[in-house]
């Protein structure tokens, strides 16, 4: 008998924990997930500070959900908000021999830009193009070792054992990388737990990022969404986007497409989860439920 390999995904966010298992690679199927409130006062996000206030409410929280998932996973992909870390496109003008040459130069590179202790970060990287010239692209990720750190610790400490550390605008394009990938020139926009993100894809490399944090009335998703779309047509006015992909919670859905519609002057196609996954056997759970392991299960595909 042939077992299915299985990947659990752990998002934490402001508004709680949330735990998926799935398993079947592109084909993604949806064995089972949660999501529970955190108690006031454990949890404030920040990009300097430990963010986990209370650590013994956090472990009790996570083994309590992890119990109740009735899975023998343990090794988990966790999913941070965008919030707690930084993004950086970042364009070199050589590639390099190795890895470890790789992050010496990123962090030479950054330190014009970034007033941070580059040694206190940490710094991981992708590379999204190699030209023929030598230059490269690149997808580079910073996360405060403080940060990371407490979260291994203690998701350590409640029985789990982090295998990836990613943010939540990556983990919810895993989920419809499929569709996204059949159009090399589009935009995947998304608001998700209050906070909304673009990814702009030229040649089906990734050429914009941006995310921001913001109330879901209508003004505030218009100004921010317009203001990114004006920055990249400034910094690259030859890129023509050529379709819009969006998604949003079920009942923010259809305001939303039309919002980014608006904006863009373009239909978008709205994505939906359902669509993207299935339910395993025994596996039963509405529209809102399962949008609210959308990042979970995100970071779940990675170990599948």
């Amino acid at each position: 008998m042939i077992l299915s390999r299985k990947g659990l995904g752990l998002e934490v966010s402001a508004e709680g924990l949330s735990l998926a298992v799935a398993s079947g690679g592109k084909n993604l199927t949806v064995q089972g997930g949660l999501s529970v409130p955190l108690p006031p006062g454990t949890l404030q996000l920040s990009r300097r500070e430990p963010n986990v206030l209370n650590a013994a409410h956090f472990v009790a929280a996570v083994r309590e959900a992890h119990l109740r998932l009735l899975t023998k996973e343990r090794a988990a992909s966790v999913s941070l908000p965008d919030a707690v870390g930084r993004v950086v496109l970042l364009d070199l003008e050589a590639r390099f021999r190795s890895r470890e040459e790789g992050l010496e130069i990123i962090r030479w590179k950054l330190k014009k830009n970034f007033p941070i202790d580059l040694g206190a970060v940490q710094l991981d990287y992708q590379t999204l193009v190699e030209r023929e010239n030598g230059a490269v692209s690149l997808l580079v990720s910073l996360l405060s070792r403080p940060v990371a750190a407490q979260y291994e610790e203690l998701l350590g400490e409640a029985g789990l054992e982090p295998r990836f550390i990613d943010f939540t605008s990556f983990n919810l394009y895993r989920m419809f990388a499929q569709r996204l990938e059949m159009s090399e020139d589009a935009a995947f926009v998304s608001f998700y737990r209050g906070a909304l993100t673009v990814l702009i894809f030229f040649g089906g490399v990734l050429s914009f990022y941006r995310t921001k944090e913001t109330p879901g009335e209508a003004q505030n998703l218009y100004r921010e969404l317009n203001s990114s779309l004006l920055v990249y047509r400034d910094r690259y006015p030859g890129q023509a986007i050529g379709e819009v992909f969006c998604m949003a919670s079920p009942a923010e859905a259809e305001p939303f497409r039309a919002l980014v519609a608006e904006t863009t002057q373009m239909e978008p196609v709205l994505l939906d989860l359902e669509r993207a996954v299935a339910l395993g056997a025994g596996t039963v759970m509405d529209k809102n439920a399962l949008h609210g392991l959308c990042a979970a299960l995100g970071a779940a595909s990675r170990s599948l």
